[in-house]
């Protein structure tokens, strides 16, 4: 039996998005399409997003906002001193990234397209994760575990995020996979601890 419109939710929404662009891509995928894989007229998809653009974006956030979300955990425990919590943050995020990359590679590049289209979602992603890592840094200072770059905990952790792009940002994705890529993530993880201590 086809979902009523009254059951129709927009995460029910953006689920079905998900699928319709791994099966079509999003040069193809239409809002035509996300409403018959719901079994409902296009115009009860559009009640809950206005746009295209709109559906696109929140699809975008939704995907960014699970990474975000399962890394605010590890600034939330106090289980790690600064340091571990640091390291755990920069592992757990290059892990989702390659999870992303290597697991679901329909859907990857049908959201590397999508992010180039929602700056705004993808920058509000961006300062969401900068915000976490000034978190553990301020803990670290707090804590006499770290040093701030000219004491600002917020430049410093800007420049943590900046020194370890190559294992978070979608473009380096063509690397994750290469032989010793482990290696290269955790020197410059050592390097970067290193530097943060007194």
């Amino acid at each position: 039996m086809a979902p009523t419109t009254e059951a129709l939710t927009a995460e029910r929404i953006l689920e079905a998005t998900e699928e319709v662009l791994r099966r079509h891509g999003p040069a193809k995928a239409t809002v035509v399409d996300v409403a018959r894989a719901l079994g409902v007229s296009h115009g009860s998809v559009y009640r809950h997003f206005r746009t295209k653009a709109a559906l696109r974006e929140a699809v975008t956030k939704r995907w960014l906002d699970r990474t975000s979300q399962m890394l605010e955990e590890i600034v939330r425990s106090r289980d790690e001193t600064p340091a571990v919590a640091l390291e755990h943050w920069l592992g757990a995020l290059f892990t989702a990234k390659r999870r992303k990359a290597g697991g679901d590679p329909e859907l990857f590049a049908t959201y590397s397209v999508l992010l180039g289209e929602a700056s705004a979602v993808v920058e509000e992603h961006i300062a969401d994760l900068v915000e976490q890592l000034t978190q553990i840094v301020s803990r670290g200072i707090q804590e006499g575990d770290f040093k701030a770059v000219d004491g600002d905990s917020a430049a410093t952790a800007r420049a943590i995020f900046d020194a370890t792009n190559r294992f978070h940002d979608p473009c380096y994705a063509h690397e994750w996979e290469q032989p010793g890529i482990e290696g290269e993530f955790a020197t410059v993880v050592h390097l970067v601890l290193r530097g943060l201590h007194h």
